[in-house]
């Protein structure tokens, strides 16, 4: 992070220019037995993909509204900052009924529905794979994504002050989200090169924080598990042994 930095997107773009071969998001699904590891310039690579997929074929706008029914995932967390590099606003769990467009999990078609807009699917399966059977009524994130442009320029500047997030009943814009994530990662002990492992669900703040954002602000990186609750305690003193993790929100 450095002092120009004043929306999600800026964070990113730091972390590319000072070591983009480092890891960011180490990602673990202990119901699937999968692992995958992004560093900084992959998973800056996947968002300007989807980025470019937001703003082309989906014809978002600054201001607008994506309601993302998503767990915590390493897809979420490139859908956050693809919102952030447009300058949409991502509503996580939010009402999709009053969303511009909505990006949904497997788990979630049904209440995805609701949204009159652009509808999004993502399978979640291993390596990024697609349904089997596209979703009626959605666009198969893993077929529409690949290809898209590796380069991404927004139409439109994107205003740190206009609205970046919303989850749990909190609204931040792009500068106050960037600010928080900072004091967090003072509040954690992130610094840069910290590995952080996070358990938690990214239906708050603190778990958004803690699996992505704060890490984000200080230079440092995620494990980020899903379904952690299926790993034995030996399984997760390993883990955290093997990944050099040295904090933990779970």
């Amino acid at each position: 992070m450095n002092a120009n930095d004043r929306t999600p997107a800026d964070l990113l773009r730091s972390a590319l220019a000072s070591d983009p071969a480092r890891p960011l998001v180490t990602f673990y699904d202990d119901a699937t037995g999968e692992r995958v590891e992004l560093s900084v310039a992959t998973f800056a690579n996947w968002v300007a993909k989807t980025a470019n997929l937001l703003q082309g074929d989906l014809a978002a706008e600054p201001g607008d509204r994506a309601v993302l029914l998503l767990p915590a995932h390493w897809q979420t967390a490139v859908w956050l900052l693809a919102c952030s590099s447009v300058g949409v606003l991502a509503d996580v769990g939010g009402d999709p009924a009053s969303a511009d467009l909505v990006v949904s999990g497997p788990d979630a078609l049904d209440a995805a529905r609701a949204c009159s807009g652009e509808r999004v699917a993502l399978a979640l399966r291993p390596l990024g794979g697609r349904f089997p059977q596209p979703p009626a009524g959605f666009a198969d994130y893993a077929v529409e994504v690949p290809g898209q442009g590796d380069r991404f320029a927004p139409y439109a500047p994107v205003d740190p002050d206009e609205p970046a997030l919303a989850v749990d009943g909190v609204e931040l814009t792009g500068a106050a989200l960037v600010e928080r994530a900072a004091a967090d990662a003072e509040r954690l002990g992130i610094a840069p090169g910290t590995r952080i492992l996070s358990g938690l669900p990214y239906a708050t703040w603190e778990g958004l924080s803690a699996g992505l954002y704060a890490a984000l602000a200080a230079g440092g990186s995620v494990v980020l598990c899903r379904h952690l609750d299926r790993l034995a305690e030996d399984g997760l003193r390993k883990r955290i042994e093997d990944e050099l993790v040295t904090v933990t929100a779970r």
